[in-house]
């Protein structure tokens, strides 16, 4: 039996009438951008998430470029960070014209350690990107706190969080404006690129809409600087579908979780670790990630039994070639950060998994030990 990482298509078949029922239903009236399942989808994701704004937008990474395009943010200004993310979270900072400047990370949970941040602010400092790594959100009461101290923009990056929760408030619910990824592999996702915005400002909301819509206040008439940034009807017509089941599917990864922690609990090998959840939060389980000593020869054996792993991430972002270039501090250590990009491996993670399925992932993790 070959096991996937991801199951996209135990999900569809168990969503197939409702997912070819909408997409037909957007093929007949054909409005394929702007369609009306996008305010649909709009006002769905708002009240699931406990925002009074949702803006669809073509993918993720747009989805934190266009409110620090909004805000104001750009040449000059000073965006704090995680260091240990994918690479659209430094990338939306630079392409906004502005600088990340990273803060090492929680060893515990490996989001933005909130502790480091204050010490980063400068007086060029616009905002705080903290990032809800792997599904789970960081410590957002100390973080908005500080924020609000200095007066700065909070942007959650929660491409992997969707559905989270920080003790009452879901993910996207807590900041001045918040991103999130659709991509296919997400918790929620679409069948290509897709993101949202959310916010409670109705003033960014007009200036996000037009960023949106190559910076349109009306049909030919630009007040801004704007990209295309709309997502697709047939893709919000997925979405749509999705979210009929989706609590049921945030309940399922808990299991998962649940019974890859149970299984491992047993194992006491140096290095090794299994993924630590905040008290306050809820994770969404965007990802399993473990930790171990010997990647490659983890990896290795895990490849032999048959199944796939995933890391997530081999290299921090101020070490990527360009970034390391352009953006890094040299004198800055990272250490937790760096240690993390070498140790993390990731298992099969996806709502639809069976138990057999699980049980030989289980085995397989015990036996390379």
């Amino acid at each position: 039996m070959s096991i996937p990482f991801i199951d996209l298509k135990s999900q569809y078949k168990a969503l197939k009438t409702s997912i070819d029922s909408r997409i037909h239903k957007v093929l007949e009236h054909g409005a394929y951008v702007n369609g009306p399942e996008v305010v649909e989808l709009e006002q769905t994701l708002a009240k699931y998430v406990g925002t009074k704004h949702c803006l669809t937008i073509a993918n993720g990474t747009d989805a934190l470029w266009v409110p620090l395009m909004a805000l104001g943010i750009g040449q000059g200004d000073e965006v704090i960070t995680t260091a240990f993310s994918f690479i659209a979270t430094a990338e939306t900072i630079v392409l906004a014209g502005a600088k990340p400047i990273y803060v090492d990370i929680d060893p515990k949970t490996f989001n933005i350690d909130a502790n480091k941040i204050e010490a980063a602010i400068t007086p060029r400092t616009k905002a705080i990107m903290p990032v809800s790594l792997y599904g789970q959100m960081p410590d957002m009461d100390k973080i908005n706190a500080i924020a609000k101290k200095h007066n700065l923009h909070v942007i959650e990056d929660a491409a992997q969080s969707f559905g989270a929760r920080y003790k009452d408030h879901r993910s996207g619910s807590m900041t001045t404006a918040t991103g999130t990824s659709f991509f296919p592999a997400k918790p929620l996702g679409c069948y290509g690129d897709g993101g949202a915005i959310f916010t409670n400002d109705d003033n960014l909301v007009k200036i996000i809409k037009e960023i949106r819509e190559h910076g349109s206040e009306s049909r030919y008439y630009h007040t801004r600087l704007g990209i295309n940034g709309r997502l697709d009807t047939i893709q919000c017509a997925v979405l749509l579908a999705k979210m009929e089941r989706y609590d049921w599917e945030l309940e399922q990864r808990q299991r998962v979780a649940d019974r890859y922690n149970d299984a491992f609990s047993s194992i006491k090998a140096e290095g090794f670790t299994t993924p630590f959840v905040d008290a306050s939060c809820k994770s969404a389980w965007a990802q399993y990630t473990l930790t171990v000593k010997d990647r490659a020869g983890f990896q290795k054996k895990m490849s032999d039994a048959g199944v796939p792993t995933s890391i997530h991430y081999p290299r921090i972002m101020p070490d990527q070639p360009w970034y390391k270039e352009h953006t890094a501090d040299p004198k800055q250590e990272l250490p937790i950060a760096r240690w993390a990009a070498e140790h993390v491996i990731s298992l099969p993670m996806y709502p639809d998994m069976d138990n057999a399925t699980q049980d030989k992932i289980i085995a397989a993790v015990k036996g390379a030990f």
